[in-house]
């Protein structure tokens, strides 16, 4: 069975401070899809001389399910998980102090919220809808005009169509009129829906727990953190970890792109 103790500590890997952060969708996996056997035999072999870790925005579950296997948990196969890009976290199968979006946005404020986006949906004429428009996580509210119930097929076509409409980029401008005062992010990630989180929420926050677990007993400091992501561009889900100070950012376009950059940089 897999999990930490297969491989050295984390302050005895051979490449010292250093931690490697990925996306997943479009970065380790083609998006909603399973990780391929050649991508997390990489990873196994990267996390033989470095510490390395997922930070994303869906729930544990997903990832779960897109990076491991019914008898193999997720927890096992990475040193740090960052699900809802951290409010949910783990370090070597523990668990890490969480956090919530419901707490800090108050009930009130997000039924007014829930109630203008349904609204905004119905009135929306795009060629197809399905099912789960509005998705309720932890640490955030994911928005998907079409649907998060669409098909792999009806995905790569709404991300084909908002390419050209601006559907979501819309849908976010008309948000951020409304309700921009309480302090909320919307982040486009993914190929057919958005994230909405209090500013601050996003993606860097999962470096808060590195810091955290640094001054506990026994914790690393990692002087090195790289990010590996496909929504780099301002706008993109990827682009505040990316381009903050804390980490050197890698930008790639598909799963097969993050390997070969692995495969250059880590010797592998």
């Amino acid at each position: 069975m897999v999990n930490a103790s297969s491989y050295p500590p984390l302050a005895e890997r051979p490449i010292k401070n250093t931690i490697v952060l990925f996306d997943v969708d479009g970065t380790l996996t083609p998006a909603r899809l399973h990780a391929s056997d050649e991508m997390l035999d990489i990873l196994h072999r990267l996390r033989e001389k470095v510490a390395i870790g997922f930070v994303g925005g869906s729930d544990l579950a997903k990832q779960q399910e897109q990076l491991a296997s019914p008898d193999v948990n997720v927890t096992d196969l990475f040193d740090f998980c960052f699900s809802e890009n951290g409010l949910t976290a783990y370090k070597q199968g523990q668990t890490l102090p969480s956090n919530s979006f419901i707490q800090w946005f108050g009930e009130d404020s997000y039924k007014e919220f829930v109630k203008f986006v349904l609204h905004y949906v119905a009135d929306l004429d795009i060629p197809v809808k399905r099912g789960t428009f509005v998705e309720f996580r932890n640490g955030m509210v994911n928005i998907s005009p079409v649907g998060r119930n669409a098909s792999t097929a009806e995905r790569l076509a709404f991300e084909a169509y908002d390419k050209e409409a601006g559907v979501r980029k819309a849908f976010v401008a008309a948000l951020r009129e409304k309700f921009g005062h309480h302090g909320l992010t919307f982040s486009i990630g993914g190929q057919i829906s958005f994230d909405v989180f209090p500013t601050g929420w996003d993606k860097t926050y999962c470096l808060k727990h590195l810091e955290e677990d640094a001054a506990k007993p026994g914790g690393v400091e990692y002087t090195t953190v790289h990010f590996f992501g496909d929504k780099t561009m301002e706008g993109g889900n990827d682009y505040e970890i990316y381009t903050d100070k804390r980490t050197t950012g890698h930008s790639v376009t598909k799963p097969e792109d993050t390997m070969a950059k692995l495969k250059t940089l880590f010797d592998l």
